[in-house]
Parts: structure tokens; C-alpha cells; sequence
């Protein structure tokens, strides 16, 4: 089965800037998800492979379920060094921005991104790239950019350079980035590369249980108070949508990642076809976090677009309101309602 994506110029480019790079930066978006840190911990390996020594920098924090992947131990923050990363973006030739389409996407290492002088490489699966970069990867019809880098390796001739490690890595965010391969994941590829990563010998079931099943007590706890108090149900309208503020995540000790996955829960409800949740952000005052996800044809990334200064893919899409969490209420009502036709049909 066909899984090459570049055309041989493409290709030859990439292997060209990889050769001639002596200071390699692997970056993505804020709030790393496991496709984002999967996809950068498994180019990093690859790099490392073929000889080179990438320094992987992260905007921010990622959740606590993904703190066991292998080789998070050597991601930077820059949040928490600020300027070395800096330093390092300054020195850097060569800079691989992965999981995101756009520079806003990495929020407080924008500037430093953007005055890098280094030449830049997009691998990412999101609409409407907007990077000006020497080589850009761009595929929204893939799983994930886990999928995106497993068959750009694959193309470089490098699988068999592909290490227990890195297929852990990718089999975790395009896992991830699939719900568990229930959504967006219906082409054939996708299970052929999953089994060319079994064949690195790693146990795919434990890796869902480390995702999956890593709660702590209170998260829940978090987690069934937030269905059964805040979850509103439009029945009529198919859709749903729920609010965490800053006092439900202290009451219940929230840590990064205890809502994970959550906004896919509503859509277990028979006929739910949209589902919107809006968190507060821990640090920021009135800005309001939103994750909207969806069934079948319905565009949620066009919600998010359209009410929430986001988007995304077709049934997974996220946004942010700079706004009280009333006012961001009253925005999703309004959206809903907006759609009510198509969520009735």
C-alpha cells in the first residue's frame, strides 16, 4: 500500500536541510496533546539517528498521562527557560514546527519563533497552513502528525532506523488524535502503519492503558461531577455543552489532563451530534478555553471558526472566548442555535 507523501523534489529538499543542519529546534503548539508531543519525540529520534542532536522545545506544560513517554525527559519548556530557549531558537538553521498551522499557535514563543533566522519545515494535518516555511508538509486528510512523520521516515528509507521508542511515540498520537481510532481513522493506511509499529515489539494495549487509564481519584471524581451537575443536554437540538470554571477545577484538585477526552463523552447520548465545553483558564482572567467535537458531517470546525476564534478539523476543533464564562455561555447557546437546522437533520 502506498504511504509516501512528498514528491522526489520534496523529498531530496528535506533530506538536503536535514544533511546541511547543525542546530535542529522540534517544536509545537501550546498545551501539547500526545499527537503534538508524540510527533516531536518521534522526529527527534529519528534525527538522532541519522546523526544529528534536536532539541525539542515545548511552549508549556502537557498533561500528567503523558509524562511516561519515552524521552519527555529531554523536552524543553519554554515557559520555564525562557531564555536559553530562546538562545537556542537564535542559533538554530533548521526548525521543524509540528502539529500546528500557524505561529499564534505556540502563544508566549511566537516572537522568538518568528525572528528565528532558521530556515522552517511544517509537518501538520490542521486547514489553512499559514507558516512561511522552506518545506511545507501539509496533509489534512491524515489521522495526525504522528501519521504524517511515521510516513515521512518511512519514505527516507529510515524504518528500519525507527526505534522502539519513536513507534511508541507515533502509535500514541495517532491514538490519541483518533479518540482510539474512533473518529477520522477509517482509512486503510492507518491500521498498515500500526502494524509495521507492532513490529517494533511494544504493547499497544498497555500503551492505551498508560493514556487512558491514569486518573487520579480526584479527576474522577472531576470527571463524574462535571457530567452529572454541569452537563446541559439540548435534546431538541442534538447538542450539549458543559462549563469548568476555576472553582470547580480548585474543588477538585485539577491538574493538566483531567479533562481530557471529556468533551467526547455527550456524544454517547443517543442523537448527540455537537458537544461544546468551555474551561476557564487556570491563569488568565476572561479567557475561556473551548473544545467542540462533533458526528458524522457536521462542522465543528466551522462552529469554531464562525463563534470561537478557532478551528480544526471537520469533527474535532477548538477555539478560545476573551470573555466571563456567562458571556461564553450565552456565545454557545447562540452558536447552537445558529445551527439548529442542520443539528435537527
Amino acid at each position: 500500500m502506498q504511504l509516501e507523501l512528498l514528491s522526489q523534489s520534496d523529498l531530496e529538499t528535506l533530506s538536503g536541510l536535514i544533511k546541511d543542519a547543525r542546530n535542529i529546534i522540534v517544536c509545537c503548539h501550546k498545551s501539547p496533546d500526545g499527537d503534538a508531543i508524540g510527533s516531536s519525540l518521534a522526529w527527534a529520534d529519528y534525527l538522532r539517528q541519522v546523526g544529528k542532536d534536536p532539541l525539542v522545545i515545548v511552549p508549556d506544560a502537557f498533561p500528567d498521562f503523558l509524562r511516561w513517554l519515552p524521552g519527555v525527559e529531554k523536552v524543553m519548556r519554554y515557559d520555564k527557560h525562557t531564555a536559553l530557549c530562546n538562545a537556542r531558537m537564535t542559533e538554530a538553521d533548521l526548525i521543524f514546527c509540528l502539529d500546528f498551522n500557524a505561529t499564534s499557535r505556540v502563544d508566549d514563543m511566537q516572537q522568538a519563533l518568528d525572528k528565528a533566522t532558521a530556515q522552517r519545515v511544517v509537518f501538520d494535518h490542521h486547514l489553512n497552513p499559514q507558516i512561511n516555511a522552506r518545506l511545507l508538509v501539509s496533509f489534512p486528510l491524515m489521522s495526525s502528525t504522528c501519521e504524517i512523520v511515521f510516513r515521512i521516515v518511512w519514505q527516507l528509507g529510515g524504518f528500519d532506523l525507527l526505534t522502539r521508542q519513536a513507534a511508541v511515540a507515533v502509535y500514541c498520537g495517532m491514538m490519541t488524535d483518533t479518540g482510539g481510532f474512533t473518529y477520522n481513522s477509517t482509512r486503510p493506511e492507518i491500521y498498515v502503519i500500526i502494524g509495521h509499529l507492532l513490529t517494533k515489539g511494544f504493547d499497544k494495549d498497555k500503551v492505551y492503558r498508560k493514556v487512558y487509564n491514569n486518573y487520579s481519584s480526584w479527576a474522577i471524581r472531576f470527571r463524574g461531577y462535571l457530567m452529572s451537575q454541569k452537563l446541559n443536554v439540548l435534546n431538541e437540538l442534538n447538542a450539549s455543552y458543559f462549563c469548568i470554571t476555576r472553582q470547580d477545577m480548585k474543588n477538585f484538585h485539577f491538574v493538566k489532563g483531567d479533562a481530557e477526552g471529556l468533551v467526547n463523552e455527550p456524544l454517547r447520548i443517543k442523537g448527540q451530534k455537537l458537544v461544546i465545553s468551555l474551561r476557564e483558564d487556570t491563569d488568565k482572567d476572561n479567557l475561556i478555553l473551548v473544545s467542540l467535537r462533533s458526528v458524522d458531517d457536521f462542522p465543528c470546525n466551522e462552529v469554531a471558526e464562525r463563534f470561537f476564534n478557532g478551528g480544526g478539523h471537520l469533527n474535532a476543533s477548538g477555539g478560545k472566548l476573551y470573555c466571563t464564562m456567562d458571556e461564553a455561555e450565552r456565545v454557545v447557546r447562540d452558536a447552537i442555535l445558529a445551527y439548529a437546522d442542520r443539528l435537527r437533520a
